[in-house]
């Protein structure tokens, strides 16, 4: 088969869309709406890729939804990433012991 044409095209259009807001903003940005809408942009790509694979991952809604629960309340309360893995992975096991 021959990937290329479609290599190619593939590299173009990812080149364009990281290419043409250089043409069409010369200056910096300086509407601080568009600004702080912007500074938000990889929290929200972050959020969107991570919560179904959190919900998913376990095969169970249930206890996808038992780890995200606990784990929001845990890095809310805490800030500690090894204590909120443990306890969201504790809530994952009671769940499934449960249900």
């Amino acid at each position: 088969m021959n990937y290329l044409p479609k290599l190619l095209l593939m590299c173009l259009v990812l080149y364009l869309i990281r290419a043409v807001p250089f043409f069409f903003i010369k200056g910096g940005i300086k509407n601080r709406y568009i600004r702080s809408f912007l500074a938000y942009v990889p929290y929200v790509t972050l959020s969107v890729m991570t919560f179904p694979a959190i919900v998913n991952a376990t095969g169970s809604y249930i206890s996808g939804c038992a780890a995200l629960a606990v784990g929001l309340v845990c890095a809310y309360v805490s800030e500690n990433l090894f204590l909120t893995a443990t306890l969201c992975c504790l809530a994952v096991l009671i769940a499934d012991l449960v249900h």
